[in-house]
């Protein structure tokens, strides 16, 4: 990369030779902070959200807290899965080559970490990039630069207990060839006492990119997540929202939430409602699906 003296120089240089000038675009391209890497790990009693730029730190810097994640450009609402929403937002950055190319990876990614669950990328339109980090819960963070390479940091506070538990997610392996079971269980940690409800959350934040890279996948059924779990005399009730289908599929969310939730002592069975409030058994000692995850 260029810095931006010898740039000026071969234009006037380009310009005094009867040459052509170099693009005021290419220009900016050279000198705009390229977003080329996000990370996150836990340390003692924090989580570290890192990203890291080709070419100097952005200069412009906004992190808070937000109700809900919106769009840049469409303005439409983002879905992130967290108890709270920080949004980090970078001005005079870009995520993308100049042919259009994401140049961190995922957009979408979830981490097994205590407090950063998603990073979800909310927008990178006209040199501002955006994105919303979903967590277990609304605590202090702290943001600061580091250099060599460039990099903006936020570290999260995770001064609580949390618990492990299961998630069961679709194995592609097994299911492809019909062997069973179809599902593999993998570790979240979430804070008590709401294990159920942080189980559940997680398990809608799917799988890491390293169990993606295993073959593990969430099957949705077009749920866009869940509005309300209650758990009374061993029976679990989840009310889901979006239009959830089965698809014609033999497998669906149902067969995730119901290990899920069923890993708790106090939970024997699961009922499930789809966004209308409907399920096919609403009463009685037994699992219950909507009409609509029928096959």
């Amino acid at each position: 990369m260029l810095p931006i003296r010898p740039l000026i120089a071969i234009a006037m240089v380009a310009s005094a030779a009867g040459l052509p000038a170099v693009p005021a675009q290419a220009t900016r391209q050279a000198v705009t902070p390229t977003l080329v890497g996000i990370r996150a790990t836990h340390h003692y009693g924090l989580d570290r959200l890192v990203f890291e730029f080709r070419g100097r730190v952005p200069t412009q810097r906004d992190v808070r807290y937000v109700p809900k994640l919106i769009a840049d450009g469409s303005g439409q609402t983002v879905n992130a899965v967290g108890s709270a929403l920080l949004q980090v937002r970078f001005g005079q950055a870009d995520g993308h080559d100049r042919r259009g190319n994401v140049t961190y990876g995922p957009t979408r990614r979830t981490y097994a970490l205590p407090g950063v669950i998603q990073v979800v990328n909310t927008g990178d339109f006209e040199a501002t990039l955006t994105f919303g980090v979903g967590l277990a819960k609304r605590i202090p963070y702290r943001v600061y630069t580091l250099t060599r390479p460039s990099r903006v940091v936020v570290d999260i506070a995770t001064r609580y207990r949390t618990m492990p538990v299961r998630d069961y997610f679709l194995n592609t392996a097994n299911y492809n060839v019909g062997r069973k079971p179809y599902t593999t269980a993998v570790q979240r940690p979430v804070i008590p006492p709401s294990t159920a409800y942080g189980a559940l959350q997680r398990l809608f934040a799917g799988p890491t990119q390293a169990e993606k890279a295993e073959g593990l996948r969430f099957v949705s059924s077009k749920a866009s997540g869940f509005s309300k779990l209650t758990v009374r005399n061993g029976i679990a009730r989840v009310y889901l929202t979006g239009r959830v289908t089965s698809g014609g599929s033999t497998f669906t969310i149902a067969d995730e939430i119901k290990p899920t939730l069923k890993q708790f002592p106090s939970i024997k069975w699961v009922k499930i409602y789809d966004a209308a409030g409907r399920t096919e058994r609403p009463t009685g000692p037994s699992d219950s699906i909507p009409q609509s995850l029928e096959p």
